[in-house]
C-alpha cells in the first residue's frame, strides 16, 4: 500500500511538471519561488509568478505539514482525543491577463490521522470570464474521460459536487462552469488505496494540458475596455466566493494559517459595482444567465 512519504514525494514533482509547462506555455512567466516552514511541523513551496505575457498572477503551491489536530479539526470530525495528522497536496490558481482566457483553479491533496483514517480530495474548476459554450464542453470533455477512466460513476457524482460546492449562495450563481470536486475519497470494497491515488494522480497530470490548451487558443482573441471591465466584475465574485464560501480559505485564516499562502488565489486587481445590469442580449448577459447549476455541458 502506498505510504505518505511517496504521496508527498509525487506531489512536489507534480508541482515542478506543471510549473514548467505554465512557464513554456506563457513565453516570459517566472516563478518565484517561496520556501517556509509550519511552527508545528512540515512547510512547503509557493510558487508566484505575477507580471507573464499571459498570465498576470498565478500560484502552483506544495505543502506538506504535520502535528497535533486544531481543535477545529477535531471537532468538526467529532473526535474527542488528541490525534497527529499529515497533509499534503497540491493546490493551484491561475489568473489571466485577457478576458478571454478562463481563471482555473486546481487542488488535489491527501490527509491521513494517527488513528489510521486517511483520504484523498480535490478537483479542477473553471471560472471564464465570458463562457463560450465549445470550451465548456471540450473542458469537461476531457474531465469526464480521465474520470471513466477509473470509474464511471466519478464523473456525474464529482461534477455535481462541483457545481454545487461552486456555488455563490448570497447571488444565486455558480463561480463558473463548474467541473469536478471530491473529498473525503476513502477505500471500500471496490477500491483500494493505489487506485484512489492512482486516480488523483490523473486529475493532477491533466491540469497543465487543459491551461496551456485554453492559453494558446483564447490568449490572442481581441478584446476592449468593456470586456476588461467585465472582468474585473467576474473576479470580484471570484473574491466572493472564495472569503465567504470556500472552507480551505476560511479554516486556514480561522486556525492562524500562513496568509500569503491562503490568499494566493486572490485576482491582482477586481471590482464592484453597484447594482450592475447588463445590456439585454450582451455577451456579459448570456454568460451571467449561464451560471447556473445543473447544466450538461456535454
Amino acid at each position: 500500500m502506498i505510504a505518505k512519504e511517496e504521496i508527498k514525494t509525487y506531489f512536489e514533482s507534480l508541482q515542478d511538471r506543471i510549473c514548467a509547462a505554465l512557464e513554456k506555455a506563457d513565453g516570459r512567466a517566472n516563478f518565484h519561488e517561496d520556501l517556509w516552514q509550519r511552527a508545528g511541523g512540515g512547510g512547503g513551496r509557493s510558487r508566484v509568478v505575477q507580471e507573464g505575457e499571459v498570465i498576470e498572477k498565478g500560484g502552483v503551491m506544495f505543502s506538506a505539514v504535520w502535528g497535533d489536530l486544531h481543535e477545529k479539526m477535531l471537532q468538526s470530525m467529532g473526535l474527542k482525543e488528541k490525534v497527529d495528522f499529515f497533509a499534503t497536496g497540491v493546490s493551484i490558481v491561475i489568473h489571466p491577463r485577457s478576458p478571454r482566457v478562463p481563471i482555473i483553479h486546481m487542488n488535489v491533496r491527501y490527509f491521513e490521522m494517527s488513528n489510521g483514517e486517511f483520504w484523498f480530495g480535490g478537483g479542477i474548476d473553471l471560472t471564464p470570464h465570458y463562457i463560450v459554450e465549445e470550451d465548456a464542453r471540450w473542458f469537461h470533455q476531457q474531465l469526464k474521460a480521465v474520470c471513466d477512466k477509473h470509474d464511471e460513476s466519478y464523473y456525474p457524482h464529482f461534477k455535481k459536487w462541483a457545481d454545487d460546492y461552486f456555488f455563490n449562495t448570497h447571488r444565486n450563481e455558480t463561480r463558473g462552469i463548474g467541473g469536478i470536486f471530491f473529498d473525503y475519497q476513502k477505500v471500500n470494497p471496490t477500491r483500494t488505496k493505489d487506485q484512489l491515488f492512482a486516480f488523483v494522480k490523473d486529475i493532477g497530470e491533466i491540469f497543465a494540458p487543459i491551461y496551456t490548451h485554453f492559453m494558446a487558443k483564447n490568449q490572442a482573441l481581441p478584446y476592449g475596455e468593456a470586456e476588461k471591465t467585465f472582468q474585473l466584475l467576474r473576479r470580484g465574485r471570484y473574491v466572493e466566493f472564495n472569503l465567504v464560501h470556500d472552507r480551505g480559505t476560511k479554516f486556514g485564516l480561522e486556525t492562524n494559517g500562513r496568509t500569503e499562502s491562503i490568499l494566493m488565489s486572490m485576482p491582482p486587481l477586481a471590482q464592484w459595482v453597484y447594482d450592475y445590469q447588463a445590456v439585454e442580449g450582451s455577451e456579459e448577459a448570456k454568460t451571467l444567465a449561464l451560471l447556473k447549476k445543473g447544466i450538461d455541458w456535454l
